[in-house]
């Protein structure tokens, strides 16, 4: 979920790729049919393109690959259906939305044996927007925190509520996500990040507005490069980006640190994951697709490149002690207390939160 950006013309360069254009709108569906293809639908920069390859290359399928930044643009270009796609990996509340309005196929485990390699606590976790595991299989996890910039804060950083100290006005970055803003609100508050109560979203909007003018941006993937480049002090952003931001700090030579806080409130604990639209005309190579990525070396491969948290104990016991040791991508349960995962709020629900968060974003 919210993932980093890469530039189209780098993946085009690498892949055969089917590019979106800004409105989500590719002419990839059209041919969809054809043996020996797969059509996939992904967030940007969320695999490792030499893994692609590989699976054209073993298989003999032709693999054409869109992308999406945000899972609300993802949702109504499959709804629409003017565009077929075979896999597609969206995010839990919107898997559960996607289930509830009947646009999932059942996936065959028969041709996916490799699900055997995913930790049995992440299908548990799936639970909670797949009931019965039958639509999903978790991709990537991970949880959402505070990143801060060691010598622009002096403090130390516990708590949703540092993203209201006056002291950092201009230089905090939150998220320009709905529910993820909400989410810190909600946090901080005492609240569930999955409440309808007008009462409880009316108080959070209202500690969103109060926080506004100490906002820098709200932002996506530009968090990442704006914490790398010192242009902020502090930031709101997801687990996944820990790898790669202190390693591009310690590459350029700078003499601060990033560093990543769960805070003691709670967070969003969130899981993406494979699924296959019910209109999916090549099914089994969708199958093939899940099982593929699925296999210990090729888990282990994709995490390498990707840097969020995989699912699959099978891939994770490949990995140094250092990473498997890393609290950032790999939180104890402890860490963990009072964290949640997003459920889907039915429309009247999602409705509410857009409303509330056009006023906040209007002020």
């Amino acid at each position: 979920m919210k993932k980093k950006f890469v530039s189209i013309m780098t993946l085009m360069s690498m892949l055969s790729v089917a590019v979106l254009s800004g409105c989500g709108k590719s002419n990839a569906g059209a041919k969809a049919g054809s043996a020996g293809e797969l059509y996939v639908y992904n967030w940007g920069e969320y695999i490792d393109e030499s893994v692609v390859e590989e699976f054209e290359k073993e298989t003999g399928i032709k693999v054409v690959y869109d992308m999406f930044e945000t899972n609300e643009e993802m949702y109504p270009v499959l709804e629409a259906g003017g565009v077929v796609y075979d896999v597609v990996c969206p995010s839990d509340y919107m898997i559960e939305k996607m289930i509830q309005n009947d646009m999932l196929a059942e996936i065959d485990f028969n041709n996916v044996p490799n699900i055997k390699n995913i930790d049995t606590k992440y299908m548990d976790m799936a639970k909670s927007f797949d009931p019965e595991n039958k639509y999903a299989v978790p991709y990537t996890w991970g949880t959402v925190g505070i990143l801060y910039n060691t010598s622009m804060v002096d403090d130390e950083i516990t708590s949703w509520s540092d993203l209201w100290n006056p002291k950092y006005q201009g230089n905090i970055l939150m998220q320009d996500s709905v529910r993820d803003a909400f989410m810190v609100g909600e946090k901080l508050l005492g609240y569930s990040m999955n409440t309808t109560d007008k009462a409880e979203l009316e108080k959070v909007k209202e500690k969103l507005i109060e926080q506004k003018p100490l906002v820098q941006a709200y932002v996506i993937d530009q968090v990442r490069d704006k914490m790398i480049g010192g242009e902020a002090a502090i930031g709101v952003i997801y687990s996944g980006e820990m790898l790669y931001v202190q390693n591009e700090v310690a590459n350029s030579g700078e003499d601060f640190e990033l560093k990543y806080v769960i805070p003691k409130e709670g967070t969003n604990l969130w899981i993406d994951a494979w699924v296959i639209p019910k209109n999916a005309k090549n099914k089994e190579n969708a199958e093939k697709w899940i099982d593929f990525l699925n296999r210990p070396e090729i888990a282990k491969k994709n995490f390498e490149y990707i840097t969020y948290p995989t699912p699959n104990k099978a891939a994770f016991e490949l990995l140094d002690k250092e990473l498997q040791e890393n609290t950032a991508l790999f939180p104890t349960d402890d860490m963990l207390k009072n964290s949640e995962v997003f459920k889907y709020l039915g429309d009247e629900g999602d409705s509410l939160y857009n409303d509330l968060w056009k006023e906040v974003k209007g002020k």
